[in-house]
């Protein structure tokens, strides 16, 4: 059967928030949340991040008690909800659920500064690639003929992000500069703007992270999907193949994560990895992420600051290897 991580799924989450009040009895103790969190998301409504959020506040209003409202603050690759986070007070009660914009940031963003030091991790919860598609009516099946066809016609291809800084815009530009072609980067404010462009041809290419809208219209035919970003083929979609068959050494991730202002209590940040970490073990969320092209994914909190660490200097060899800046 297939699951598919759409809106209407949201309310197959209730039926279970019995079971999970009994099984995580994480805060009574601390008395936390004993008002509603928000949890701000810097990506447009709609699109695979926002969606996972989505999901992940669902279920941690069952499991904690309290409601976990997810508010999109867009803006500039996603640090206008990164800054808004930084500067709430550490008490817990707002929250960042992110991806990569908070690592690629420091690199791409001169004035911006180490965003990770300001923020306190709480628990990452999926790991997936980005995908590669084009408009059906551009007359190429494969990655190689992409590339064929960009170099006969320079500078004629645009590729759609979901914004400067995002991930896709980072695999875009990265592929651009393995593949050696001329390509125009046309950001949108979140993906799903971009959806109309791409169908009628107006904008090329689309790179976008695995799942949500772009994976039914790559399941319905109506974008062609051309390559996966992860280094091997990905289960989920085992005809599509990795970009780097064709590109060698092009290898890119994304993950969806929860992190806190700096200086957020230890013991809240303890109460919420708890939860998360019950959250993507339960069957029903992991069938769910693993439909949509994610593997749920656990850390403790130190754990996952120095994941950030290590995906933060992969960015930044990314980065300064495309020469890509914005201010």
């Amino acid at each position: 059967m297939e699951i598919r991580l759409d809106r209407r799924a949201f309310v197959g989450l209730a039926a279970g928030s019995a079971a999970a009040a009994a099984t995580t009895n994480i805060v009574v103790a601390l008395d936390y949340p004993a008002r509603p969190v928000r949890m701000i998301v810097g990506l447009a409504a709609g699109g695979p991040t926002d969606l996972v959020a989505r999901t992940m506040a669902q279920s941690l209003s069952e499991r904690m008690g309290n409601q976990f409202a997810v508010e999109n603050r867009t803006g500039a690759g996603g640090t206008l909800a990164t800054e808004t986070v930084i500067n709430a007070t550490p008490d817990g009660y707002t929250l960042l659920f992110a991806g990569p914009t908070v690592t690629i940031s420091a690199s791409l963003y001169k004035k911006l500064g180490n965003v990770l030091e300001e923020l306190a991790p709480v628990g990452i919860v999926a790991r997936a690639p980005n995908i590669m598609v084009v408009t059906p009516s551009l007359p190429v099946k494969t990655v190689q003929e992409f590339i064929d066809y960009a170099k006969a016609n320079p500078g004629q291809i645009s590729f759609a992000s979901s914004g400067v800084g995002a991930s896709p815009h980072l695999s875009g530009a990265y592929f651009k500069y393995l593949a050696k072609i001329d390509m125009v980067h046309v950001p949108y404010r979140g993906s799903a703007a971009a959806y109309p462009d791409l169908m009628s041809g107006k904008v090329q290419l689309l790179f976008d992270n695995l799942g949500g809208p772009v994976l039914e219209m790559v399941r319905a035919g109506t974008l062609r999907p051309l390559g996966v970003t992860s280094g091997e083929r990905w289960p989920l979609l085992p005809d599509v193949p990795a970009i780097a068959e064709t590109v060698p050494g092009y290898e890119i991730y994304v993950w969806y994560a929860v992190f806190a202002p700096r200086n957020t209590p230890p013991d809240i940040i303890a109460a919420l990895n708890t939860a998360l970490k019950d959250a993507v073990a339960d069957p029903r969320i992991v069938a769910r992420f693993k439909a949509d092209g994610g593997v749920p994914m656990s850390m403790t909190p130190g754990e996952l600051a120095k994941f950030m660490a290590d995906d933060a200097s992969n960015w930044h060899r990314m980065v300064e290897a495309a020469g890509i800046s914005a201010e």
